[in-house]
C-alpha cells in the first residue's frame, strides 16, 4: 500500500485516500462483464437458441467496444476530466450489467453486454493518466494495486459464475456484478461533491526508490491538473500513431489481448469438449486469470527497474507457445499445467499497461498513449475469438485456431521489442518538429 506524505494536509490525504479507493475499485469492474458471461454461454446459448458462431460473436464484443469507446475516451477525459470520465465508465458498466441480465433474447444480451463493455472500454484508457495524475511519484506501485484489483476481477466473475447460476440463475449470476460497479461510483461522487478532485504533486523525495530513470525525471515535472481537463501539453496535437513507440505498444497490448479473448471465450469449451464439465471450464478460466494476478504483482514493480523489459517479454511468449501446444494436443493430461503456461504468457498485459506511464512524461502524454494502444490494441484484439471459431468451423479441429494464436504471439514479440526500449513519448515529437 503506498504510503503518503507526512506533510501533507489532511484535505490532500482524504483526496489521495479517495482517489486510491476510486481507483481500486473502478480496476476491479473493469474485466467483470466480460468473464461473468463466458462459462455460461452454453447455458444462455441452450436458452436463447444460438451456437458456436454466435458465441464468437459475444466473445468478440469486448475488444469491439474496448476499440471503440477506448480510442474516444481522450476526447471525452479533455471535456469532462479524468474523474468525471471514470464515474460515467463505471454508470455505464452498472446499467449495462442490469440490462443484460434482463435480456428477453439475443438482441437485449448483446445491447446490454456493449452498454457495459462501453463503460469498461472508457475505464481502461482513463485509468493509467488518472494514476499518472494522482500518483506521479509511485507508478510502480500503484500500477501493482489496480491491475492486482482488474485481475481479482476477472478472476472472481469467471469463478463464480457457473456457482451462481446453479444457486440463483444465470440472470442473477451476471447481474450480481453491478453491486461492484456502483461501489466503484462512490469514491469517485464524494471527491467531486467535496471538491477534491485537484491532484496535488507528491513530492519528488516521495518516488519509489530504484525507480526507471527517465521516469523518475518524468514525474518531477508533471504539474497537477484541474479537475475539467488534461494537462495542455503538445501530445495532443500530435498522432500518436506516427511513432515507432506508439505502434510497438499497440501490437504488443494488441497480439496480447487477441489470446486473451479467445481463451476468455474457448478454453471452457475445449475442456468441456475434451470431458470437462462446465464448472471445471470455468475454473481453468479462473486458474488462467490468477497468473496474470501475480503477473500484476510482479511484472510492474519488475518494468519500473528495467531499462528495457524485453527479455520479460520474451519468457512470457515461450510459456504461451508452450501452454497453447498442450491445450492442442492433450488437454485433460496437464490441464493446470496448461492454463497456467497460457496464464504467464499473458503477463504481457500488465507490462503494457505499465509502459504506458513509464513511456510518457505528463498524464496527457499517459491518455494519448494509452488511448491510442488499447483503441487498436482492442481492435486487432476483435479477431480472436471470432477468427478462433471460424477456423474451428472449418477445420473441425483446434489446430488452425491455435497456430493463429502462435502466429499472433510472434507479432507480439514484435512488437514488444519497440515497446521496451527505454525512451518517452514525447520526445519524438520534440524530435519530429
Amino acid at each position: 500500500m503506498p504510503a503518503f506524505p507526512t506533510s501533507a494536509g489532511g484535505t490532500h490525504a482524504r483526496g489521495w485516500l479517495l482517489a486510491l479507493a476510486g481507483i481500486t475499485l473502478a480496476a476491479f469492474n473493469l474485466r467483470t462483464a466480460v468473464t461473468s458471461i463466458t462459462p455460461l454461454l452454453d447455458v444462455v446459448g441452450r436458452e436463447f437458441g444460438f451456437g458456436a458462431a454466435m458465441a464468437g460473436v459475444i466473445g468478440m464484443l469486448p475488444a469491439a467496444a474496448f476499440a471503440a469507446f477506448g480510442a474516444a475516451t481522450p476526447a471525452i477525459a479533455r471535456r469532462l476530466g479524468l474523474e468525471r470520465t471514470v464515474l460515467l465508465a463505471m454508470a455505464l458498466a452498472a446499467a449495462g450489467l442490469v440490462l443484460r441480465s434482463l435480456a428477453g433474447g439475443t438482441g437485449l444480451l448483446i445491447g446490454g453486454s456493449l452498454v457495459s463493455l462501453a463503460g469498461m472500454g472508457i475505464g481502461n484508457v482513463v485509468l493509467p493518466p488518472l494514476v499518472k495524475r494522482w500518483f506521479p511519484g509511485r507508478v510502480g506501485a500503484l500500477s501493482v494495486v489496480y491491475i492486482t484489483a482488474l485481475q481479482a476481477g476477472t478472476i472472481l466473475a469467471a469463478l463464480l459464475a457457473v456457482p451462481l447460476a446453479d444457486a440463483f440463475g444465470w440472470r442473477l449470476s451476471m447481474a450480481s456484478w453491478t453491486l461492484a460497479a456502483v461501489a466503484a461510483m462512490l469514491p469517485w461522487l464524494v471527491l467531486l461533491r467535496r471538491g477534491l478532485a485537484q491532484a496535488p504533486v507528491l513530492p519528488s523525495a516521495a518516488a519509489e526508490p530504484g525507480s526507471d530513470a527517465s521516469s523518475a525525471a518524468a514525474d518531477d515535472a508533471i504539474p497537477a491538473a484541474g479537475a475539467t481537463a488534461l494537462d495542455s501539453t503538445p501530445v495532443t496535437r500530435h498522432r500518436v500513431w506516427h511513432t515507432a513507440l506508439g505502434w510497438g505498444m499497440a501490437l504488443m497490448f494488441g497480439m496480447t489481448s487477441l489470446a486473451t479473448y479467445a481463451m476468455f471465450t474457448w478454453m471452457p469449451r475445449i475442456f468441456t469438449e475434451a470431458g470437462a464439465s462446465p464448472a471445471f471450464g470455468g475454473a481453468m478460466v479462473a486458474l488462467y486469470t490468477g497468473f496474470s494476478l501475480l503477473g500484476g504483482l510482479v511484472v510492474p514493480c519488475l518494468a519500473v527497474r528495467m531499462r528495457n523489459s524485453f527479455p520479460m517479454a520474451l519468457a512470457c511468449a515461450l510459456a504461451q507457445f508452450a501452454g497453447f501446444y498442450g491445450l492442442w494436443q492433450a488437454p485433460m493430461v496437464a490441464p493446470w499445467l496448461w492454463a497456467t503456461l497460457v496464464g504467464i504468457g499473458g503477463c504481457t498485459f500488465p507490462l503494457g499497461l505499465t509502459l504506458i506511464n513509464l513511456r510518457t512524461r505528463t498524464p496527457d502524454g499517459s491518455a494519448a498513449l494509452s488511448g491510442f494502444t488499447q483503441g487498436l490494441g482492442y481492435t486487432l484484439a476483435c479477431l480472436g475469438p471470432l477468427l478462433f471459431g471460424i477456423l474451428r468451423e472449418a477445420s473441425g479441429g483446434f489446430a488452425w485456431p491455435f497456430a493463429m494464436l502462435a502466429a499472433s504471439v510472434v507479432v507480439m514479440l514484435l512488437g514488444a521489442w519497440q515497446a521496451c526500449r527505454p525512451r518517452l513519448l514525447e520526445d519524438a515529437f520534440v524530435r519530429a518538429r
